[in-house]
């Protein structure tokens, strides 16, 4: 199974829409967890938040490639 919190661009793009979706919404729901504990105390590893935001970062970017390829 993928680590969701170290995905890399090549399985980003083998994922389907309705996959890549769930997965967005999942990862953002636990970023704002994450963050949420990071404000109320210390975490044990603090780099998580930068990677979570950049997989995220990467799960919208291939959102909206497929979403503009559809356009064309």
């Amino acid at each position: 199974m993928i680590n969701e919190k170290d995905m890399k661009q090549s399985e980003i793009v083998e994922l389907t829409l309705a996959e890549l979706k769930e997965k967005l919404n999942s990862m953002e729901e636990e970023f704002a967890q994450l963050k949420l504990q990071h404000s109320i105390s210390q975490l044990e590893n603090p780099m998580k938040i930068r990677t979570m935001r950049r997989v995220i970062a990467r799960l919208q970017t291939d959102l909206r490639k497929r979403e503009l390829a559809e356009i064309s």
